[in-house]
């Protein structure tokens, strides 16, 4: 099974204004609610490749309830821990340009913690525990090395899509897979790039620190494949990128639901940049039809061995 973790989930509240003003009244011209949370984003993509995964996390009040009555809709399965304060909401203000207000999120009490533990006791050897996303404060900063020990001690192996230090602390207890975008790989090593060329040191210094396969996205120039045998480049896809948001939540769904099925990392990368792809091109998460749209349209080269 693979099994999503999202700490600190949201309802996404989109607001689309014409001309806004502050100080002013404003009247929508449209608004979407939706569930976000880079795992559950994960999960909901899981489930349109019809691969079944388990979201857990925590979930609180009726903005929890709205998530929860949504993904039962979409057939995710769920297991979540309770916690007594509300799910946050963001903001997403389109006017012209976007801003996004996110809320905190909830305070965690230390019981609700340990059930949130209990909801992930069934995990075991082979299966994959999928890490994403922001940490509600009250959680405090080495939660997430609370949760790889634990699945380190329950044989699963686990993937995290984290940012910086938290990131780094990772990598030596290798991780299954890591998703950096070329901004964010940068940030880890304080350096520069100027072409993909100038990726391929960085991708590899992640696999000697302890990543068993790293995927580095570029946004509209393609992504990068590391693994333990060679580097591979997924060519970009001509189209219009309608959706930025979820589109790395959706390559690390597919890269992980296949991966999981056939341990091919290559066939895995083909996927999880189709179902990122398919999301970039879509208004919300990708569908299964556009997925298989796309497919066919990925092309993957062999630049150079890893070692």
């Amino acid at each position: 099974m693979i099994y999503t973790v999202t700490l600190n989930p949201s309802i996404d509240y989109i607001v689309e204004v014409d001309n806004f003003s502050i100080g002013a009244l404003n009247r929508m011209k449209e608004d979407h609610k939706l569930p976000g949370g880079k795992g559950i984003n994960v999960s909901r993509v899981l489930g349109q490749l019809r691969i079944d995964s388990k979201a857990s996390g925590f979930l609180g009040g009726f903005t929890g309830g709205f998530i929860a009555d949504w993904l039962k809709k979409e057939g995710v399965k769920t297991n979540f821990a309770p916690v007594a304060d509300d799910t946050r909401i963001n903001i997403k203000l389109k006017s012209g340009e976007e801003t996004e207000i996110n809320g905190l999120g909830p305070i965690v009490t230390e019981s609700e913690q340990k059930h949130f533990f209990e909801t992930l006791a069934e995990i075991g050897a082979g299966d994959i525990v999928i890490l994403s996303g922001s940490v509600p404060p009250s959680l405090g900063k080495n939660f997430y090395d609370k949760i790889i020990e634990f699945c380190q001690a329950k044989k699963a192996d686990f993937m995290i899509d984290t940012t910086g230090e938290e990131l780094l602390a990772a990598l030596p207890k290798k991780p299954i897979l890591i998703k950096p975008n070329h901004h964010e790989l940068a940030d880890l090593f304080h350096v520069k790039f100027e072409t993909k060329e100038d990726l391929i040191p960085y991708g590899k210094k992640c696999l000697e620190l302890g990543a068993k396969h790293v995927i580095v996205s570029m946004a509209g120039d393609g992504a990068l494949l590391f693994s333990d045998d060679a580097v591979y480049f997924a060519k970009p896809i001509k189209g219009k990128v309608k959706n930025s948001v979820g589109a790395g939540d959706s390559m690390i769904a597919g890269f992980v639901g296949k991966f999981h099925q056939t341990g091919d990392a290559v066939e895995a990368f083909r996927l999880g940049v189709a179902t990122g792809t398919a999301t970039a091109f879509s208004t919300d998460l990708a569908e299964a039809k556009r997925i298989e749209e796309i497919l066919p349209q990925v092309e993957i080269v062999k630049l150079e061995d890893s070692k």
